[in-house]
């Protein structure tokens, strides 16, 4: 079993927002997304076979919240005494985290594994809750030319991605998509 998780927030004002470009990335990796609502996760699934793909609703800042539920749920947290997860796991087998990054320039894409978050609170949010930053990332950059007029961050992520950036976006996705790589 594997968990994909795209960050983003729930919201039509957040719709195409450059923070919810892990939303749009699995909206078109997926081929044909069937997206039913969890309450008990917080969250918006789409399973396959293996895979079971994941839009939290808790906002991008309490991701962690939701992502924990499911990880629970599927047994997929180690535990000392069968009781309280384990610190530090390897997690990157069976969690991928799907976000926006502020550092890296629009189109670029970056895997990484056991890394903190760089300031991104939806992914600080999940590691807190999953007690490790041990899980598989794929961060896509969202930096422009706006950032270099000095938007403050806060402000810049929320700004919605223009139409030529959505479709490299969504393109990217698509590219995911045919060489299968979730």
């Amino acid at each position: 079993m594997r968990i994909i998780v795209g960050l983003g927030n729930p919201g039509e004002k957040y719709t195409n927002s450059r923070h919810n470009a892990g939303w749009i990335f699995l909206d078109n990796l997926i081929s044909n997304p069937n997206w039913q609502q969890s309450k008990k996760f917080k969250a918006l699934i789409h399973k396959e076979i293996d895979k079971i793909y994941v839009k939290p609703l808790t906002f991008m800042n309490n991701s962690g919240e939701s992502v924990r539920k499911i990880m629970d749920f599927y047994g997929l947290l180690p535990r000392s005494l069968g009781i309280i997860a384990k610190k530090n796991q390897d997690l990157s087998g069976v969690l991928t985290v799907i976000h926006d990054e502020l550092d890296l320039d629009f189109g670029k894409e970056k895997n990484s594994t056991d890394s903190g978050s760089a300031g991104h609170k939806g992914v600080a949010s999940i590691i807190n809750h999953l007690k490790t930053k041990n899980f598989t990332r794929l961060r896509l950059g969202i930096k422009n030319e706006l950032l270099k007029n000095k938007i403050p961050a806060e402000n810049f992520v929320l700004q919605n991605f223009s139409k030529e950036e959505l479709n490299d976006l969504i393109d990217t996705a698509k590219r995911y998509r045919q060489k299968e790589l979730f």
